[in-house]
């Protein structure tokens, strides 16, 4: 009755317009509460199992039941045994095969978790599946990463060397996404034993192709954990290593690498506090923009330019932002304003990044910004008076008009430091915003006031 009680819902949560849709998360929280009925009710669980098995296979069944049926298998398996059943397996390969993208993601997870509890049974069918069925590798991968995720550094002891061979066969896959998610699967199982993997996933530096070395790179920022781990010490030891990336021939690779050296400022700045002066001159060199990286493609009669060099520039400047908030006793403040001062000429993201970089150093380091104000000042008021072309789309406008916003707040803050009247520069910027309605309304609309002047002592909102 209490399984009865839970499940209904969602057997009308396909219904007509105007009902209320479950949200996603309220599945896994059923499945969960219907393994616990499992646990404790051991003697009904095989006919539970067998009616879930039942409305999996139900292709008449709607798509709401197929999807709760898989995670409910997937809890179940998770916490006891399904045993190795041939039917079990065939069913979740059958609904991998699913045209519905939900009942695909629950049957990954179904497997993952059917394994956990049952890894001899289980992990080595996966681990063959991954090879032997290349168009559900994705999926098949995703159920690996949860059963190393959920299972004990000691239950995954025995598997180690197969699950890492099979990882290191796929780390070479042409889809970024499946490359992301071996990478996934190979930081986790080095947190499992650190002391033995580590070495050895930066040996893999030295070997394979750039495909390679990004999953290594990418690899490791998921050891980069926010909470203290055995493997923090033995990653402090060699980090730099892994960063050497950064020098890399290949864009994407140093693309990753920067990735990971922004998650490991994030998460841990220790890791990287003592390599600062090593890594900042290659951080500021990804920052620039490279003609050579510039390519034109012709789209009909129109010729459109395409910046290959994006990704890793917006990736420095993310880094930049995090070192701001976690290691700016690190910085030569006056040199990042250099780099600062470039990306407020470029890109619409890199740009939305500089003036938050911007207003958040007008805070912290207010002498530094008005040694550089005069060169800061012209590119924001070249956003803040831009106009955008007519007949252009809307989400040109759209973007404009957001620029003009975060340029104004980052304006708002040099306009609060101390002593920025000053600059004649910065002064008659101020004026100016004072004399155009449009760009007066923007100010005061960023400052949360609805009137009032524009001024070194005007209030601002910092958050």
């Amino acid at each position: 009755q209490l399984l009865k009680s839970l499940v209904e819902p969602f057997q009308s949560s396909e219904s007509p317009a105007g009902s209320s849709v479950l949200h996603r998360q309220s599945y896994h929280s059923v499945a969960r509460c219907v393994a616990a009925l499992s646990s404790a009710s051991p003697e009904d669980a095989p006919g539970t199992v067998s009616g879930l098995i039942q409305q999996v296979k139900g292709s008449g069944s709607p798509e709401s039941d197929r999807v709760l049926a898989l995670l409910c298998l997937g809890e179940v398996g998770r916490s006891s045994s399904l045993g190795r059943s041939k039917e079990l397996q065939g069913v979740i390969l059958e609904a991998f095969s699913s045209t519905s993208e939900e009942i695909k993601t629950a049957a990954s997870c179904a497997l993952g978790g059917m394994a956990v509890s049952s890894l001899n049974e289980y992990l080595p069918f996966i681990l063959k599946e991954v090879s032997a069925q290349p168009r559900k590798q994705y999926l098949l991968l995703h159920s690996l990463k949860e059963v190393i995720s959920a299972c004990s550094a000691s239950s995954l002891s025995p598997h180690l060397e197969s699950i890492w061979t099979l990882l290191f066969q796929h780390c070479e896959c042409q889809e970024e996404g499946t490359r992301n998610l071996v990478a996934e699967c190979l930081g986790k199982l080095t947190l499992a034993n650190p002391a033995q993997l580590l070495p050895r996933l930066r040996q893999q530096l030295k070997t394979g192709s750039p495909l390679a070395r990004s999953t290594v790179v990418t690899a490791v920022k998921f050891t980069i954990v926010d909470h203290p781990a055995p493997i923090d010490s033995l990653l402090k030891d060699c980090i730099g290593d892994f960063l050497k990336t950064l020098q890399d021939d290949d864009i994407d690779v140093r693309r990753v690498a920067l990735v990971m050296f922004n998650s490991a400022a994030h998460n841990k700045p220790a890791l990287i506090r003592g390599l600062l002066g090593t890594v900042l001159p290659q951080l500021y060199k990804e920052t620039r923009i490279r003609k050579d990286l510039i390519r034109e493609v012709e789209m009909g009669p129109f010729k459109h330019s395409v910046d290959d060099g994006l990704d890793v520039r917006k990736a420095a400047f993310e880094c930049m932002y995090t070192l701001l908030e976690s290691c700016l006793d690190g910085l030569d403040v006056l040199q990042f304003l250099d780099h600062v001062e470039e990306g407020l000429k470029d890109h619409y993201d890199i740009r939305m990044l500089t003036f938050l970089m911007l207003a958040r150093l007008a805070s912290l380091s207010p002498a530094a910004v008005l040694q550089r104000l005069d060169r800061l000042v012209e590119p924001l008021k070249a956003t803040c008076t831009a106009k955008v072309k007519a007949g252009s789309v809307k989400q040109e406008f759209e973007k404009q008009d957001e620029l003009r916003r975060s340029a104004m707040r980052a304006v708002a803050a040099l306009l609060a430091v101390p002593e920025v009247e000053r600059s004649p520069s910065m002064a008659d910027f101020a004026n100016q915003i004072r004399s155009n309605a449009d760009m007066a309304s923007i100010y005061q609309s960023v400052q949360g006031v609805e009137g009032g002047g524009v001024g070194p002592s005007e209030s601002m909102d910092k958050s």
